[in-house]
């Protein structure tokens, strides 16, 4: 059968560019239909804007730290539109850029919504059908709201970048790494922030002792952080809305903010009618080499729910084009993924959590939690934590974590070392680079505890 395409991508998010690229580049013809804007989630409105965010809100404690260290400084008001602007250009810049890389390498780009007639074939929202010999999800996700009266008036992370205005305070729901990002983020640009939190600790999944600095480091702060609560419902008032909680309290915020999770873009795809299996949430299963049920369907990043994380996404596609057009079956590798949240203070975290790692073997803790030259020089009582999880068998790390301004910038490169295999003896062997706070994974000689 003649197809029209070797290869239809369905979405333009950092995966499905990368892929569709690749793949053009091997020489397979390719298309790709983007129904909003090009960039996907991280580019448009996750990573790249929410980190821009996060160095706007972090200038107040970096003026005041001036000022500690002998500055005759002083902060005038912060301008959200100033910053806006300049922000939605610099987004504007990078959907360019990406669909300058999908046109240099000859791939044809359908600025439109995509689904599924048959297991080759592509019904555009502009009524155009194209065929394909394969095709490729890598429609993403998006936030969701918990059904409760009141919750279509609410945020969500994608609404954040499009205000017209800060509000003067908000609630924040949620306890995930988006929820506390967010609220570190709107606490320093002047926000008078709440965060609920259903649950007993901030941060799920990541380490116990990393988590619990943080959640202390964001009240300390000024985040008004109450746990083990969650909203009943929000009524609009003048000035807002009125929020009713668990703990029984009734309190009026200018904005909420829900960040309780998203789900994979799968709805409305012709996904199962194409045979097509989705697991409980949405997610299109896959097997390790990314492929579906469906032979010719194949899907990444979000929309799989396996590691959501656009460097993963990207990998992902790399190894679908390694499998597909050139012949090389490459699994995906989702073992030892080095990861930052952007949290005030930031962690970086790759392997195990302590918690894991002590359910999995026999394990030794070294960690180290101090106050920082530099910050500690300017009156701040902002603590850092440095831990290694090691093996008593093997000694080989199974888990760093590390919260500490460029805490993400630590771990990319203690990563390296970690992914390789490296033990505890081999950190020993490693000279510390002094004074750095980093120095510290390199120094730590007794155990706190073992396991």
């Amino acid at each position: 059968m003649e197809f029209d395409y070797d290869l239809f991508v369905i979405g333009g998010g950092s995966g499905g560019v990368r892929a569709a690229r690749v793949a053009a580049q091997e020489g397979a013809k390719v298309a790709l239909a983007e129904e909003d804007r090009y960039g996907g989630t991280c580019v448009i409105r996750g990573c790249v804007p929410k980190k821009l965010m996060v160095f706007a809100s972090e200038y107040p404690g970096h003026i005041a730290d001036a000022q500690a260290y002998g500055w005759t400084v002083h902060a005038g008001g912060f301008d959200w539109s100033a910053f806006k602007n300049k922000l939605h250009a610099e987004l504007d810049r990078l959907e360019g850029v990406y669909r300058g890389i999908l046109k240099t390498n000859g791939v044809d780009s359908y600025d439109a919504r995509a689904r599924l007639a048959d297991a080759h074939t592509i019904e555009l929202s502009t009524g155009e059908r194209k065929t394909a010999k394969h095709i490729l999800v890598a429609t993403g996700g998006r936030p969701v709201k918990p059904e409760m009266p009141g919750a279509e008036h609410a945020l969500t992370s994608n609404d954040i970048f499009h205000l017209e205005d800060l509000p003067k305070s908000i609630l924040i729901i949620g306890g995930g790494y988006i929820a506390c990002e967010f609220a570190g983020i709107l606490n320093g640009l002047g926000v008078n922030v709440t965060q609920y939190y259903r649950g007993a600790q901030i941060l799920r999944g990541f380490d116990e002792e990393a988590r619990g600095l943080i959640s202390d480091e964001m009240i300390q702060s000024g985040i008004n952080l109450h746990l083990g609560t969650n909203i009943l419902e929000m009524t609009p008032v003048d000035g807002g809305y009125n929020v009713k909680s668990t703990n029984g309290t009734e309190k009026v915020f200018e904005q909420v903010l829900f960040a309780t999770g998203r789900s994979p873009n799968t709805a409305d795809m012709g996904l199962e009618e194409a045979g097509v299996k989705l697991g409980r949430k949405g997610e299109i299963i896959v097997d390790d080499y990314s492929q579906t049920d469906v032979p010719s369907i194949y899907a990444i990043g979000d929309v799989t729910d396996r590691v959501n994380l656009t460097p993963v996404a990207i990998r992902e596609g790399m190894a679908f084009v390694e499998t597909v057009f050139k012949g090389n079956p490459t699994p995906v590798d989702h073992e030892l993924i080095p990861t930052a949240i952007f949290t005030q203070p930031e962690m970086g975290t790759i392997g195990l959590s302590e918690e894991d790692a002590r359910d999995q073997e026999p394990i030794e803790v070294y960690a180290s939690s101090f106050k920082p030259m530099q910050q500690s020089f300017a009156g701040r009582a902002d603590r850092v934590l440095m831990k290694l999880v090691v093996s008593q068998k093997t000694r080989k790390i199974l888990g760093c974590h590390i919260v500490a301004p460029g805490a993400g910038e630590m771990i990319q490169l203690a990563g390296i070392a970690i992914k390789m295999g490296a033990t505890k003896e081999d950190f020993d062997r490693t000279v510390a680079v002094h004074p750095t706070m980093s120095e510290e994974i390199v120094t730590m000689k007794t155990p706190v505890r073992t396991a």
